[in-house]
């Protein structure tokens, strides 16, 4: 009787969890239906609106394809050849994944607008426009292409490196095996992450409004703003959400029965480094330019801003309260996010089955829900249906955990998934309840998986701009929200404190993180050289 409740229980919890993630999801419908579908359709089907689509995804697909033209060298330089300082390499590569898009915008136009440092430098009044396509373009490639390089740096460290020593000793050059053996089982990797980039895109709101870029999202906060009638902005959301669950389908669809696995277990053996040579320099040569352009760049902008700021005695740096509303809001949404996500997990895995399928699906269905249509969603629930709740933190906390319920769950499931079932099973036979069996055996097992989670639940959340204007309480304001306000309002000297604090709190704990999980890496290929057969790596000259 008592283990019937404690599954009913944890079907309660999961599917409260799914239901309350797909609320915003529900609200868009509902506007929908309650604007009238035909007026719906021509809203749809307007000028305006195709221009929005054809725009929207035009941006996804140049800064997809930029993404992995970027990731491919990259990756193969920190993973595949003698490139010097390699562990270095792999870290500030990666680190332009912690400014957020915003700021990177900001300090683009600081440095290359109409008054920008390069203006100034050269003396002239202005240069030409970086506004529009391709200034979104270039910000959009430079800040999100580490989602691509992660996912195939990871890939292309657990490659069979006997598949490439067979198509060379066949006689395939270097360039075929690279094309016809490797590419082909990165292309899960390269799927993945570039699926990461456009949905990315296709929910970015900052640096396409900051570069007065029209896409789906700038459209929904204007309409929002402006408009008195916000059935419209309804329906450019349920569009936006279409697009991305095409999107993801598309992605299910291309990535269907692949597989990449070694043909053989045993420990991960190295594969062999590839001598640069003459090369070398040019290789160095190109990863300094991605580095200043995507971390040096907006750290200079910030910091010249900061002292011209200084000089000017206006208010740069950020107060003690911005710093600690950014960090304990995003600590309560990583905490209530993480918590959330423990039901669903244990549902899927205790009891699989159609519930825990359609409750998994509604949890993930934040992933497809940019933050400004799920700020759009919960302003109005909470104006009409829940006014206690309008403009508190709770209300803003839920919207975090909306977002990136995903994230979390997918931390918690990997970990989950790498715990045995006769553990759990044991601490039952031996007649410890269930709740004492979770919590002492089961909760310190999932601690890696809930302390993953839980961190990238944080870092995501104080980055996170579009849900904290519209949903922060009045007068709370954070780091991000701050650098927004004086950004917009022209005081680019206002922002740079909290841009380099939002930057700073983002990247060491993230550089720290990549420093270790290069380290792990380099030990599991030493230990697994260490057991072949012969334990020197072989190297070919490029």
């Amino acid at each position: 009787m008592s283990r019937n409740r404690e599954h009913l229980t944890l079907r309660l919890l999961a599917g409260l969890v799914g239901l309350a993630a797909a609320l915003p999801f529900g609200y868009l419908i509902w506007r929908t239906n309650e604007y009238g579908w035909s007026g719906a359709l021509d809203v749809a089907v307007s000028g305006r609106s195709l221009k929005l689509l054809a725009s929207t995804i035009g941006l996804a697909l140049a800064v997809t394809a930029s993404a992995v033209a970027i990731s491919l060298p990259v990756a193969w330089l920190t993973v595949r050849t003698d490139m010097p300082a390699r562990r270095f390499w792999t870290v500030v590569t990666a680190l332009p994944l912690a400014v957020p898009t915003y700021v990177g915008a900001w300090t683009v136009i600081g440095a290359l607008g109409p008054r920008g440092m390069l203006a100034e430098i050269l003396g002239v009044e202005s240069i030409p426009s970086l506004y529009g396509f391709w200034g979104a373009w270039v910000v959009l490639t430079l800040f999100s292409y580490p989602y691509v390089l992660l996912t195939v740096r990871a890939a292309w460290t657990r490659l069979d490196p006997s598949l490439e020593e067979a198509s060379r000793v066949l006689g395939r050059s270097s360039t075929e095996t690279l094309l016809r053996v490797v590419l082909p089982q990165l292309r899960p990797a390269l799927t993945g992450g570039s699926l990461l980039v456009a949905l990315y895109t296709l929910s970015d709101f900052g640096a396409v409004t900051m570069l007065r870029y029209d896409t789906f999202t700038r459209a929904i906060y204007v309409q929002y703003r402006g408009a008195l009638d916000r059935g419209a902005a309804a329906v450019l959301g349920l569009m936006l959400v279409a697009l991305t669950i095409v999107v993801l389908s598309g992605e299910q669809r291309f990535r269907r029965n692949e597989i990449a696995h070694r043909l053989h277990g045993g420990s991960a053996r190295a594969s062999g480094v590839i001598a640069l040579g003459r090369w070398r320099l040019m290789a160095t040569a190109g990863l300094g330019a991605l580095v200043a352009l995507s971390l040096v760049l907006p750290l200079t902008v910030i910091s010249y801003w900061l002292i011209r700021g200084i000089r000017a005695d206006e208010p740069v740096l950020p107060g003690i309260d911005l710093i600690a509303n950014s960090l304990g809001v995003s600590l309560l949404a990583a905490v209530a996010t993480t918590a959330a996500a423990v039901p669903v997990v244990l549902l899927v895995r205790r009891s699989p089955g159609r519930l825990a399928n359609i409750v998994e699906r509604l949890s993930w269905s934040g992933y497809a829900l940019p933050g400004v249509v799920v700020a759009l969603a919960l302003v109005f629930f909470g104006a009409s249906v829940l006014p206690v709740a309008y403009q508190t933190l709770a209300m803003l906390v839920f919207a975090y955990a909306v977002l990136f319920l995903p994230q979390a769950i997918g931390a918690v499931r990997s970990s989950l998934a790498q715990v045995t079932p006769s553990v759990e099973e044991a601490s039952l036979l031996l007649g410890v309840p269930r709740r004492e069996t979770f919590r002492r055996v089961l909760l310190p097992l999932l601690r890696p998986g809930l302390g993953a989670g839980a961190g990238l639940v944080f870092l995501t959340a104080m980055k996170e701009l579009p849900a904290t204007l519209l949903l922060a309480p009045t007068g709370f304001g954070t780091l991000a929200t701050r650098v927004w306000n004086a950004t917009n309002e022209g005081f680019l000297g206002r922002a740079a404190g909290p841009a380099l604090a939002l930057v700073a709190l983002s990247s060491v704990p993230m550089a720290v993180f990549l420093a270790r999980g290069e380290l792990r890496a380099e030990r599991t290929a030493q230990a697994g050289n260490a057991g072949a057969a012969d334990p020197s790596e072989p190297t070919v000259t490029a």
